[in-house]
């Protein structure tokens, strides 16, 4: 459909349209789920033949006196926000099982509902995808060169040289992922972000489950998290951390807070991957945890650009949790997974792109040129201890070039990637 008709707002491409347009072809329904505002319904609209808008009041009264009314229209059909109306999911369940063509519904949502029947019965016609807000490559796609499949087929990049610096990075990440944020004055956007926490704690959050501490808790919890974005962090440190608001507070509800989080794609986890080792090293098990932006995690922390300019160390966790989340983004296409690796010997991957096929690239994040030799050597002494080797090594910085090392390591900054 055009958005500019149904939102009066011109499409801006996602890595996901491709992904989203091939699902349509063999799934009966998709249910695309991800933070608020971050494109989930244009991409749908731009997909969709037609739709019906969940978060009109008339809609959800259709809802409940003729549901299958709004199932009506040209398929694929977009019913957005669709978990305010659960019980739309076994009507669309019943009208995918009835026909014999796949692309019948997108389902978009902002916040995953309780687990109970609705959730269960999809297998074999729900695909669910994760939208995620604007990567680099998605703000500006004519920088990118350096291929993310490509380097997973063994292709080297041609060099490139460097085309950013530490203030073009800090104003990068300051800038919001969220398309209608983009283009704000810093000012306006940092506001808004603020907002889009603050809602999100005090409305969000209370959707889902009866909160027992004041929003001051949450808020404390989201700091928490932003100051340790990129970190293994443990559900014990987060509550001590929140000891001076919620005196007591136990590990048990930060980590049932933490899964309201998720559920509503505030927060997404980077899991430990446990591969086959060389030697006898314990692999780490603990999560890291992103904001769903790092904007927001910017937000957060109270900061400004003039603020994180003398904060380099800050800016180099803000600067991993973009890596991260961009990579996450420009894998989708390849079905990937982003995941960290640490051993009992303080081997480390900041991030590990793993495919279904048991390929996988080890990547190492630096903001500045001058660490690629040490971030290269790092590369190598983690990847010895893993049984088997990788697709490719990759040192991903800010203000860097791209260029192939000696030993074989690429180097490229984040503006470069793309799928």
């Amino acid at each position: 459909m055009d958005t500019q008709v149904v939102l009066g707002r011109d499409y801006k491409p996602r890595v996901l349209d491709g992904v989203l347009a091939e699902s349509l072809t063999y799934a009966g329904a998709i249910v695309l789920e991800g933070a608020r505002a971050c494109g989930k319904t244009m991409t749908a609209l731009h997909a969709a033949e037609s739709h019906v808008f969940l978060d009109d009041e008339a809609s959800l009264q259709l809802a409940e006196l003729a549901p299958a009314t709004l199932l009506e229209g040209a398929r694929p059909r977009l019913l957005d926000e669709w978990q305010l109306a659960p019980q739309l999911w076994n009507q669309v369940r019943r009208q995918v099982d009835r026909s014999a063509s796949p692309g019948q519904f997108i389902l978009t949502g902002s916040a995953v509902p309780a687990d109970d029947a609705t959730r269960h019965t999809g297998a074999g016609r729900f695909l669910r995808l994760r939208q995620r807000t604007l990567s680099w490559f998605e703000r500006n796609p004519a920088v990118a060169k350096v291929s993310l499949a490509s380097l997973f087929a063994g292709e080297a990049p041609r060099p490139a040289p460097a085309v950013m610096d530490f203030a073009d990075l800090v104003a990068e990440l300051v800038r919001p992922g969220f398309p209608a944020l983009l283009d704000l004055p810093p000012s306006g956007a940092a506001r808004l972000l603020r907002a889009y926490l603050d809602e999100m704690i005090r409305a969000d959050v209370g959707r889902l489950i009866d909160v027992r501490h004041e929003p001051v808790v949450l808020e404390r919890l989201v700091r928490s998290l932003a100051r340790s974005t990129a970190a293994e962090t443990r559900v014990s440190v987060m509550a001590a951390d929140l000891e001076a608001v919620a005196p007591g507070i136990k590990a048990d509800t930060v980590g049932r807070y933490l899964e309201i989080f998720e559920r509503i794609f505030l927060v997404e986890p980077q899991r430990a991957w446990r591969p086959a080792l060389r030697t006898r090293a314990r692999l780490r098990s603990q999560d890291k945890w992103h904001l769903a932006d790092p904007s927001l995690a910017v937000a957060a922390l109270g900061v400004d650009a003039a603020g994180l300019m003398v904060d380099p160390n800050t800016v180099g966790l803000l600067f991993e949790s973009a890596v991260v989340h961009d990579l996450s983004v420009l894998s989708v296409p390849l079905d990937g997974a982003v995941m960290h690796y640490r051993d009992s010997n303080n081997h480390e991957l900041d991030a590990v792109v793993v495919l279904p096929d048991g390929r996988w690239g080890a990547v190492e994040v630096k903001i500045s040129a001058t660490q690629i030799p040490s971030a290269a050597q790092s590369l190598a002494r983690a990847v010895a201890q893993i049984d088997g080797d990788p697709a490719f090594r990759l040192v991903v910085t800010a203000t860097g070039g791209t260029l192939v090392l000696d030993d074989g390591t690429i180097t490229c900054p984040l503006s470069a990637l793309c799928p």
